[in-house]
C-alpha cells in the first residue's frame, strides 16, 4: 500500500531520515492525487530517490512553522497550491470568498494573498543560503512582468519578489529531475541556467546563446503598448520546439531570464507519471476536519490528456501546459479505472474522462510532435485548419473500454469538450455515443458569448457553428428518446463587448427559455490575451485598439443583463438596455428584458 510522505520529524523518523532532500512548501491541503501538481512533483522526485517532506499550509504569521521538518540537503519547493491564491481568495468584484475547496472543511484563511511570494520570504527569514525553487500555476503565469488585477498595476516577475532562486514553469516532471540532478551532483543553484521549463535571475546574459530582448520593466511601466508587445512576443516564443530564450532586463537587478518550455512528455511518459504509488486520497490527518472538498471532484475521474490545442485568448493553457496533447495510454487509464471500481465508496459511476479538453486525444496535427504548433496561427480559429486531423476514434476505443469494465455502471464526460472540434470529425461516431451513453442529464460546453466580433477576441468560433451543434445535439436527443439538456457557458464584460452586443447575449439568453446556471464576468487573470487588451486596450495579436468595459458600474449592468429575471437586477437592466438604445426592451410584452419602473410612493402623503 502506498504512504503519504513525511509532513513531521515522527513520519521522518519512522522512515529512518535524519534530513530530507526537499522540503515541499504547499498552499493547499496534502492530497496525494494526481490532480494535484504538489503531489506529482513530490511522486516523481521520490521515484528518482529523493526524500521528499511537505509543509502544507504553514502559519505565515510564524517562522518557525517552515522549520518543522528542519533544513533540506538540496533545496526547498514552493508553490502557492492547484489554484492561484488570488483566484482562490477573490472574486472578479474583489469580494472575499467564503471558502477554499484546497483546505481542510473548506475553511477560507487558512493561506495569505500571493501565497508564493509570502512562503519564500518567510523561508529567507531563517534559511539564507538554501536554495528555493518556486512552481505551479501561481508562479507559472507570473514568470516575467504582467499586469495584476488585484493592484490595477503591473508586477515584476515574481521570482525578483519572492526573492527565489529558480522558477519551474509548466508542469515540471522533466525540468524538476534535472534540476535535483544538478544539485545532487554539487553544482550551486546560481551555475543551473540551462534547464528548458525555467526562468532565472542573472546580472550579465550568455552572449553565445540566442536570446530574445523584451522591453525593459520600466518601459513595460511607462507604456501600455510596449507591455502588449512584448507579451506578443511571449506568446510567439511558448512552444517547446520552435521557442527563444527571453531576457527582460530589471535595471540594477539584472535580467529575468527565460528558458524555452519542457518539451512535450511521451506517452510512456505521460503513463510513469500517473502510474506512480499515490495514495489517491488526502491526507489522513484531516479526516476530524471533514476532508478536503477538492478530491470530491476529481476521487473518481481519469485524466486521460493534458495541453490544449484551443487557445481561447482568456485562458492561460498556453502558457502552462502548452498547446500540443499529451495523452495516457488505455493500459494506464484501465488500470486506474479498475483500481478505482475497488474503492469502497465507488458507486459505479466514472465522473469524467479528460484534461483541459476531454476530447482531446492528440495532437492537432502530426508535425507538432517534431516541429510543434504553429506561431501567428491557431489550430481551430477561425476556422478549423486544413491540416487539423478531427478524429475521435482512440478516445471512442478508450471509453468503450471503460464502459465494459466490471463494476461500472456509467462513463461520464464533464470536463469539458470543443463543439466546433466534434463538428469537424467527419464521422459523428462519437456524437451519437457522447449523447447515448455520456451525459448525466445536461451536456456543458463553453460557447461563452454570441456576438461575433465579441467571439473573435475571445479566440472563439462563429456563433453559427454553436447553433450548428446545439440543432444537432437536439435531433440526436430525439432520435435516441433521450431528454438531455444542453447548458452553454456564457460571460459578460469579455474585452471587445460593448452594452449592445451584452444586450444581443441577453436576447439569446431569454430565446433559450431559462437562465444558464453559470455566467462568468470576465475574470482578468496573469498570462492571457484577454488579460493584456483589458490592461493595454490593444490586442497583442494584431495591435488594434479593443473596446474594454471596465467601469465597475457597466460590468455590474453587463453581468446582470445575463441575470435579466432576477428582480434584484431590474433597475441595472432598465439602465442597460437605455444606455444601449435599446428601450423597445423595457415594459411588459414577450420580449421584454425589464419593467418599467414604477414611481416610488411618497410615504409623507397620506393614501
Amino acid at each position: 500500500m502506498p504512504e503519504f510522505l513525511p509532513i513531521c520529524r515522527a513520519d521522518m523518523a519512522a522512515r529512518g531520515w535524519q534530513q530530507c532532500d526537499f522540503v515541499y512548501i504547499v498552499g493547499d491541503a496534502y492530497v496525494d492525487h494526481p490532480s494535484f501538481g504538489h503531489a506529482i512533483i513530490s511522486r516523481v522526485l521520490e521515484a528518482a530517490g529523493y526524500k521528499v517532506g511537505i509543509i502544507a499550509q504553514p502559519d505565515w504569521k510564524d517562522p518557525r512553522s517552515i522549520c518543522t521538518l528542519g533544513k533540506p540537503r538540496l533545496a526547498f519547493l514552493v508553490t502557492g497550491g492547484n489554484m492561484d491564491s488570488m483566484v482562490n481568495h477573490y472574486s472578479v468584484s474583489h469580494h472575499r470568498r467564503k471558502t477554499d475547496a484546497f483546505t481542510p472543511g473548506g475553511q477560507m484563511g487558512k493561506r495569505p494573498d500571493r501565497a508564493t511570494i509570502v512562503y519564500c520570504n518567510l523561508i529567507r527569514q531563517t534559511y539564507r543560503d538554501v536554495p528555493i525553487l518556486i512552481g505551479g500555476v501561481e508562479a507559472s503565469l507570473r514568470r516575467l512582468a504582467h499586469y495584476d488585477y488585484w493592484s490595477d498595476r503591473l508586477r515584476r516577475s515574481i521570482l525578483l519578489d519572492a526573492q527565489a532562486d529558480l522558477l519551474l514553469y509548466g508542469m515540471g516532471e522533466r525540468s524538476i529531475r534535472e534540476v535535483a540532478d544538478g544539485l545532487n551532483s554539487g553544482l550551486s543553484i546560481r551555475d543551473i541556467t540551462y534547464v528548458d521549463g525555467t526562468v532565472y535571475c542573472t546580472q550579465t546574459l550568455d552572449d553565445s546563446l540566442p536570446t530574445c530582448m523584451l522591453p525593459s520593466f520600466t518601459a513595460l511601466q511607462q507604456s501600455p503598448r510596449q507591455y502588449a508587445e512584448s507579451f506578443r512576443q511571449q506568446l510567439r516564443n511558448t512552444d517547446p520546439f520552435t521557442a527563444k530564450r527571453l531576457a527582460e532586463p530589471y535595471g540594477s537587478k539584472g535580467y529575468v531570464v527565460q528558458n524555452p518550455p519542457q518539451k512535450p512528455l511521451s506517452q510512456a511518459e505521460m503513463d510513469s507519471v500517473y502510474d506512480l504509488p499515490y495514495c489517491r486520497t488526502y491526507h489522513p490527518s484531516y479526516r476530524k476536519a471533514g476532508g478536503v472538498p477538492a478530491i470530491d471532484e476529481v476521487k473518481f475521474s481519469l485524466v486521460s490528456n493534458r495541453g490544449c490545442f484551443g487557445a481561447c485568448s482568456f485562458c492561460a493553457l498556453t502558457f502552462h501546459q502548452g498547446r500540443i496533447i499529451q495523452t495516457r495510454s488505455h493500459r494506464s487509464i484501465l488500470a486506474e479505472a479498475e483500481a478505482m471500481t475497488k474503492d469502497p465508496d465507488f458507486k459505479g459511476y466514472i465522473h469524467d474522462v479528460g484534461g483541459p479538453t476531454a476530447n482531446f486525444r492528440a495532437p492537432a496535427c502530426a508535425k507538432q510532435l517534431t516541429k510543434g504548433a504553429c506561431a501567428g496561427r491557431q489550430c481551430l480559429y477561425p476556422t478549423p485548419c486544413k491540416n487539423l486531423q478531427a478524429d475521435h476514434s482512440d478516445y471512442l476505443a478508450l471509453l468503450r473500454k471503460l464502459r465494459k469494465l466490471p463494476g461500472v455502471k456509467k462513463v461520464f464526460i464533464r470536463s469539458g469538450i470543443r463543439f466546433d472540434y466534434v463538428l469537424a470529425d467527419k464521422k459523428d461516431t462519437f456524437f451519437r455515443e457522447l449523447v447515448q451513453y455520456h451525459i448525466s442529464g445536461q451536456l456543458k460546453v463553453a460557447p461563452e458569448h454570441v456576438s461575433d466580433p465579441v467571439l473573435a477576441k475571445m479566440g472563439k468560433p462563429k456563433h453559427g457553428v454553436y447553433l450548428q451543434f446545439a440543432e444537432k445535439y437536439a435531433a440526436l436527443n430525439r432520435q435516441y428518446g433521450m431528454k438531455q439538456y444542453l447548458v452553454p457557458y456564457l460571460m459578460s464584460s469579455h474585452p471587445g463587448s460593448t452594452m449592445t452586443q451584452a444586450v444581443e447575449l441577453a436576447e439569446f439568453i431569454r430565446d433559450m427559455g431559462y437562465m444558464p446556471e453559470q455566467v462568468q464576468d470576465f475574470y482578468p487573470t496573469p498570462s492571457t490575451i484577454s488579460t493584456v487588451m483589458y490592461y493595454t486596450g490593444l490586442d497583442p495579436r494584431t495591435m488594434e485598439p479593443v473596446y474594454v468595459p471596465k467601469r465597475p458600474r457597466e460590468k455590474a449592468m453587463q453581468r446582470a443583463l445575463m441575470q435579466y429575471r432576477n428582480p434584484k437586477n431590474h433597475a441595472l437592466v432598465r439602465e442597460a438596455l437605455m444606455a444601449a438604445g435599446r428601450t423597445d426592451l423595457i415594459g411588459s410584452g414577450p420580449k421584454c428584458l425589464a419593467p418599467k419602473a414604477h414611481p416610488q410612493k411618497n410615504f409623507h402623503q397620506k393614501p
